[in-house]
């Protein structure tokens, strides 16, 4: 259309907007299948109907038939661009709904902290734990060099460990698996959102397709009106007509160019919110994991102490018992020191990952 239609051919107001458009149209045309079938539809439709009026012009009339393939044509050119609309669903992202995800997301992070905070806690008691097995091989070792064979003190220490036992309690578990559940389902939810935005994405593609639909077909019925009023010659219709073929159409592209690119960095910005909101999320949950592998270790070391204190206490093994928790004490306060470590590494880690959705939102352009 751009190539086939001179500037001068049907006095219509082809200024440096409009010839932009055109150029951009016919650019996009080279890339697209369905803009450059729906290109060809419009050219055939409009060189039939301007034949058409060509005839009429000749013999010096314009017959009812000619008038009504005019109006057949420009009906038949807007449906095409209804068609291409109706396929696409208008889609209007409600800001609501990402802010109730990052109010949950900010929600569950704070949970999460809390459930770290709650780790400290049990990891001090491991500790305190440990200093009780110290004591006894401290008591253990002075008793054996003094020549005590019934190591009361040992024994009372590792009483005493017994009956702090596990730094693990079920409360802390419950709370483990209940922020856990909460991860997993924020992540969901995130992937969820981010598959429509992605196809939001898609549609801006589509939108400007249709954009381009609506210009080429706005400018193929001015071309076609200004034909008629040329045809007709009646001096009132041409005035109106002359009146419409002087609208600057260029500057409708540009306003649908700009509506269409405000749109599109909404949602890119949204879409950024998430994955930022999915990548905190996504290293929380793996933190989470590595922190129950550890605990599950921690678990391990503690229950195989727990038995060699049964063992000393109530058959009289306590040297046999002492040998075995020397072992055992190396893995035992590193297991410990290892989980200190990956739950000061999941605080950071969601701190981090609230700061960077918190800066995303204050970047979120408005809808």
């Amino acid at each position: 259309m751009s190539k086939k239609t001179p500037e001068t051919s049907s006095g219509i107001n082809f200024n440096t907007d409009m010839a932009t458009e055109l150029r951009s149209y016919e650019a996009a045309c080279k890339l697209d299948s369905d803009l450059q079938s729906f290109d060809t539809t419009v050219q055939a439709r409009a060189n039939q109907v301007i034949k058409t009026l060509a005839v009429g012009v000749e013999v010096r009339s314009l017959s009812f038939e000619s008038l009504k393939q005019v109006t057949e044509c420009l009906l038949e050119m807007n449906q095409e661009v209804v068609k291409v609309i109706l396929s696409s669903k208008k889609d209007i992202w409600k800001n609501q709904e990402l802010f109730e995800l990052v109010e949950e997301y900010l929600e569950n992070s704070l949970q999460t902290l809390d459930f770290c905070t709650a780790l400290e806690k049990c990891l001090k008691r491991a500790r305190d734990s440990q200093l009780l097995i110290f004591a006894a091989l401290q008591q253990f070792e002075e008793e054996t060099e003094l020549g005590e064979k019934r190591y009361t003190r040992t024994l009372q220490e590792l009483k005493n460990f017994k009956a702090s036992g596990d730094p693990f309690t079920e409360e802390f578990f419950q709370m483990y698996q209940s922020v856990y559940n909460q991860q997993i389902l924020m992540l969901e939810k995130l992937q969820v959102r981010q598959s429509k935005l992605d196809k939001k994405v898609k549609q801006v593609h589509t939108w400007r397709k249709v954009s381009s639909m609506i210009f080429v077909a706005t400018v193929a019925a001015v071309l076609i009106c200004s034909v008629v009023a040329a045809a007709i010659a009646s001096p009132h219709v041409a005035t109106i007509l002359a009146a419409v073929s002087a609208v600057p159409i260029g500057s409708m592209g540009k306003w649908i160019d700009t509506m269409l690119k405000s749109y599109e960095t909404a949602v890119r910005g949204h879409r950024e919110v998430i994955i930022s909101m999915q990548v905190g999320t996504y290293v929380a949950i793996k933190d989470l994991d590595s922190i129950r592998v550890l605990i599950d270790k921690v678990e391990i070391e503690i229950e195989s102490v727990l038995q060699n204190v049964e063992f000393a206490i109530e058959d009289d093994g306590v040297k046999v018992a002492i040998e075995e928790m020397k072992k055992k004490l190396g893995v035992f306060m590193k297991n410990v020191e290892d989980l200190g470590v990956q739950a000061d590494t999941c605080s950071r880690d969601i701190i981090r990952a609230r700061t960077v959705v918190l800066r995303r939102i204050i970047k979120l352009p408005n809808n």
